[in-house]
């Protein structure tokens, strides 16, 4: 997640997360979408393994898959996947594979990363992560940095501003389809979940273990739903719910980071390190709103540069993911009591003029949320200013939703509620995680069924494993044993730490 004292701007866009979901919505808050792909299932190619050139250690692999699964001889394009071994095969257990979510994280650099996994499943588990397509090293999607750059705010004030985004997006489209070729028509979730059913059969490995963080998580669901039969345990961590339509999406998301921002605010009449104790944050906040709404709030960290309503609500949601709350509460009092401006800074060339952008071309073609025009979506942000008044909405589930307007082409894998689990599986959400919220793990869980168990951080931030060693202890005996905690287990919170204490 990138500093706080770096542009807020972009902040949102390389989050590796998606969103929440009320607890049961009515039937007309189920998106209504076209039959999921077809995908034909066919003997795949080889691997081709070699030594990565990050890490010896660590082998890398292409392999050739079609663009699209339902015509198998059609065009291809390479994914690639990296292979840990086991660092103790006599005990190995088999495969597992991991995705870090997004959607547009790398899960080759995960399978790299010694030290995210304990030495309990390192050792016992060959771990395999798979670049989605369209992401990372597999086949990915480039835009026009300009361009990327270019979004207009989703606070949308007027019909005209709607227009524009919705034309904004055709003509994002347009560019990255270009520059990308035909995997931007193909990079849904169930394309995904079959390429990993092929590394598998490649790989030669009866059944798999899979976790999944964020959006790795629905290619967790997809993969069990499509495959019950191959998955030996499954485990999702920060959990996404692929039934939520678009008011049960933006609601919950509103309650999870209204909900981040009260924490931060508890935090700090408890914590004598923030900066801010004994001030009042919610009228601090009120003005700092107010001042971005009028174009007079400066960038504390790149000034004389002025941020916007947007841009605040961005960093703040930037700042609960791990939480950095006492960055965020420095960052809050200098923006409040800002120092003299310095002379602006000369701009600096800009050096690459293309970019990795596949989260919209993966999301739109994954969810259908539609908000019914101008009207319906200005709206629903009054109603959602009303669930957050702080927060006013999730920036991340915004993202979501008007990135995809104006798109013509129907999602090939809109929501529905996941089956009951053949196996079991582990469902692991923070308590109040600002971007999966929390409800949505205890729906994803109550969907599959008396096999699923729901284990409880009960404190903040985004994908527990790393923010509990109870969390992963948790999961880590579960991958290897198969053990689930008990119904209802949790595991205590964790203070956070200012940034650099370990």
């Amino acid at each position: 997640m990138p500093a706080l004292g770096r542009p807020v701007a972009a902040a949102i866009l390389t989050l590796t997360t998606l969103l929440g979901y009320a607890p049961q919505p009515a039937v007309a808050d189920r998106a209504v979408g076209v039959p999921p792909r077809v995908l034909r299932d066919v003997v795949p190619g080889p691997i081709r393994w070699k030594d990565c050139p990050e890490d010896e250690r660590v082998q890398c692999g292409l392999m050739r898959v079609p663009v699209d699964w339902t015509a198998p001889f059609g065009p291809q394009i390479d994914v690639q996947l990296a292979r840990r071994p086991a660092a103790d095969p006599a005990r190995r257990i088999g495969v597992l594979m991991v995705n870090p979510g997004g959607p547009g994280v790398s899960a080759v650099n995960l399978a790299l990363d010694h030290d995210f996994f304990g030495s309990g499943v390192s050792s016992r588990f060959d771990i395999v992560g798979l670049d989605p397509r369209g992401v990372g090293r597999s086949a990915p999607i480039l835009c026009d940095q300009k361009l990327v750059d270019a979004k207009p705010s989703p606070l949308y004030g007027s019909e005209a501003e709607f227009r524009k985004a919705e034309d904004y997006n055709r003509r994002l489209a347009a560019d990255c389809a270009g520059r990308s070729g035909p995997v931007y028509g193909y990079a849904d979730t169930i394309s995904v979940a079959r390429d990993m059913e092929a590394v598998r059969m490649a790989l030669g490995e009866e059944r798999i273990s899979f976790f999944g963080a964020s959006y790795g998580t629905l290619l967790g669901q997809l993969y069990a739903e499509r495959y019950p039969g191959r998955i030996r345990a499954l485990a999702l961590d920060s959990v996404m719910d692929h039934s939520a339509g678009v008011d049960a999406f933006l609601d919950q998301t509103a309650d999870a980071v209204q909900s981040a921002f009260d924490q931060f605010v508890a935090w700090c009449a408890r914590d004598d390190r923030c900066v801010l104790r004994g001030r009042d944050i919610r009228v601090m906040w009120a003005e700092l709103l107010r001042r971005s709404a009028a174009g007079q709030l400066v960038n504390p960290y790149d000034p004389p540069s002025r941020i916007g309503t947007w841009e605040l609500m961005s960093a703040a949601f930037s700042a609960f993911y791990d939480p950095q709350w006492y960055s965020f509460a420095h960052y809050l009092k200098e923006a409040y009591d800002p120092a003299p401006t310095p002379v602006g800074r000369r701009a600096v060339p800009r050096l690459v003029d293309l970019t990795p952008h596949s989260f919209p071309a993966v999301f739109c073609q994954d969810w259908s949320l539609p908000v019914g025009g101008f009207t319906g979506y200005r709206d629903r942000l009054r109603a959602l200013a009303g669930r957050a008044p702080q927060m006013r909405a999730s920036p991340l589930a915004l993202t979501a939703v008007s990135g995809c307007l104006g798109r013509a082409a129907a999602p090939v894998n809109p929501q529905r509620p996941i089956p009951r689990a053949a196996g079991p599986v582990l469902v692991v959400n923070s308590r109040y995680d600002p971007a999966t919220a929390y409800p949505w793990a205890q729906q994803v869980a109550r969907q599959l069924g008396p096999s699923a168990r729901l284990l409880t951080y009960q404190g903040w931030g985004h994908v527990a494993y790393r923010h509990s060693t109870c969390v992963s202890a948790t999961v880590d005996r579960y991958l290897t044993e198969l053990t689930l905690p008990a119904e209802g287990a949790s595991c205590p919170a964790v203070e956070p730490k200012p940034f650099g204490v370990g």
